[in-house]
């Protein structure tokens, strides 16, 4: 942000305290306004909609619709707000569903509150923010995927096409958004064996050893 301009903050976190304390912390600071809050999935849906912040700041473990779903659906409504994940949280999968929802930053809740405006000034002008311990898990994963997809020009064209049909396609999704065998399952209205099937068959065409490996592979080359 250029100027005195201020960056229009909103708050998910379902925890009031959190939630009063980052209020408090940004307020301090002029750069900031923070134009509205939500403690669930569904009201910041509906809330950000009306209020058109430049970045959200999301917790991911939200009552009722979580944040990663909340980050997708914005992101679909409002491409140009800007999504800060502030959780405790750093598993593989949920770090790689986040950003395959299009979340913008990731950083966990014990960073300072300099950190956090950092983070939000950084996103806000277009730039990414990841926690440098999330950071370090997420070039590991890419530099493994980079060396072993290493290939010539012609098989890099071939690779445009997605080699999954697709109900694969479908079910690397809710790979990706961290549902388990069972919730894919159940999502999809199929069998739990029929789901791991699938998934062997993801991993087989993809050529990976993992659901975090066969995520990067998958955003890399724009097959969800």
């Amino acid at each position: 942000m250029s100027g005195t301009a201020t960056v229009k903050v909103f708050l998910v976190e379902d925890h009031e305290l959190l939630r009063d304390g980052l209020r408090a912390a940004l307020h301090k600071d002029g750069q900031f306004d923070v134009v509205g809050e939500a403690a669930d999935g569904l009201t910041a849906i509906h809330k950000i909609i009306q209020t058109d912040p430049d970045v959200v700041v999301m917790d991911i473990g939200l009552p009722g619709v979580d944040g990663i779903e909340v980050t997708r659906q914005v992101r679909e409504k409002r491409p140009g707000t800007k999504i800060i994940m502030l959780t405790s949280h750093d598993s593989d999968q949920e770090i790689f569903a986040s950003l395959a929802a299009g979340a913008n930053g990731y950083c966990l809740k014990d960073l300072g509150a300099d950190r956090l405006k950092r983070a939000i000034l950084s996103v806000s002008e277009g730039a990414a923010w990841l926690d440098p311990r999330i950071a370090s898990k997420v070039l590991t994963v890419f530099a493994k995927e980079s060396t072993q997809t290493a290939k010539p020009a012609a098989e890099q064209k071939a690779d445009l096409v997605s080699p999954l049909s697709q109900r694969e396609t479908e079910v690397l999704k809710l790979m990706v958004d961290g549902l388990s065998n069972k919730e894919i399952a159940d999502r999809l209205v199929i069998g739990v064996s029929t789901v791991r099937t699938h998934v062997e068959h993801i991993l087989e065409k993809l050529a990976v050893s993992g659901r975090t490996e066969a995520a990067v592979k998958a955003m890399r080359r724009g097959l969800i």
